[in-house]
Order: C-alpha cells, then sequence, then structure tokens
C-alpha cells in the first residue's frame, strides 16, 4: 500500500503536474482510475472554471459554480464532484493500475468526496498519487498516517515514483 502526495507553489500547478504525470501513464499503458483538474480563468471576475476529467477518458464535469463577483464563498459544486467520485469508483471496479485524485480538498479532509475510494484502493493494493494543499495537510497527514510518502513537485519525481509504485505493487 502506497500513497503518495505532491504539493505544488503557484495556482495550478500541482494540477498541470498531475495532468502531465496522467498523459506519461496512459501512453504506457497503465490503466489509470481518478481524476485531473483543468483550470480556466474567467474574465468576468478573478475566479476560475473548475473542470475535472475522469480517467481515463472522460467525461469532463464542470465542479466549480459561478457566485458573481466580489463572492468569497466556496465556488465548489459539491454535487458535481460526487458525481466524478462515482464514475471513478465505477473505473476503479472495472479494474485499474493506479488511483491518481487532483486534489485531498475540503470534502476529503471533512470525510466526503474522494476519501472512501482512496482508502478502498489502498486496501486493494493499489497505488495512489494525490495533490495536497499545504491548507489541508493536517487533514490528510491524519488520514494517511505512515503511508503518505511525499513526492518532489518535479515530472521526473512523479514519474519515478509511480513507476516505483506500481512496480512494489505488481510484485504483490
Amino acid at each position: 500500500m502506497r500513497i503518495g502526495f505532491v504539493t505544488a507553489e503557484g495556482r495550478g500547478s500541482g494540477d498541470r503536474l498531475l495532468c502531465d504525470l496522467a498523459d506519461h501513464l496512459a501512453g504506457r499503458g497503465i490503466r489509470l482510475a481518478g481524476v485531473v483538474q483543468h483550470n480556466t480563468d474567467r474574465a468576468r471576475d478573478d475566479g476560475c472554471d473548475m473542470d475535472v476529467t475522469v480517467l481515463p477518458a472522460g467525461p469532463r464535469l464542470r465542479i466549480s459554480q459561478s457566485l458573481g463577483t466580489g463572492s468569497r464563498g466556496c465556488r465548489l459544486d459539491a454535487a458535481a464532484l460526487e458525481q466524478a467520485v462515482g464514475l471513478v469508483g465505477s473505473r476503479l471496479e472495472a479494474g485499474a493500475d493506479l488511483l491518481l485524485v487532483n486534489k485531498f480538498g475540503k470534502h476529503e479532509a471533512e470525510g466526503r468526496g474522494f476519501r472512501d475510494l482512496i482508502g478502498s484502493a489502498l486496501m486493494e493494493g493499489l497505488p495512489v498519487i494525490v495533490g495536497v494543499s499545504a491548507r489541508n495537510m493536517a487533514a490528510f497527514r491524519e488520514f494517511a498516517g505512515d503511508l503518505a510518502e511525499p513526492v518532489p513537485a518535479d515530472p521526473a519525481a512523479l514519474r519515478d515514483w509511480a513507476e516505483a509504485a506500481l512496480g512494489a505493487a505488481a510484485a504483490a
């Protein structure tokens, strides 16, 4: 059981790193389950639209909602996130080599979102890699305990970690 986590500095950096990792692994024939996030800046206010692509090939779901210019509330569309969770659960049941989750966020910290799927994948011996922000690090560490392995926010380091985790899972 291995769970790697990456924390990247800069808005959207972790999302781009995990998208690149998913592309690399898929190109090698690795069966992926999970989601990667794509952010699109909006001209009408200072936020962005957040979409996730359910791995391996979609669909792409909008998980953000516009609350209007100047709003400060959480823009996450919880129903869309849970729809993505359900689709990923089905993909895991169909068979996967690795679970990739764009973010251990507020919902996961509170026991919702992808949290149960991460736990199930680990129990099945699947390697998991997840993005974690500093804001949710304490909750993630409490959840993952000694299984959590930090991975540098570097494309080569992420590929190396995934390759090693997949090799260890295959040997087990």
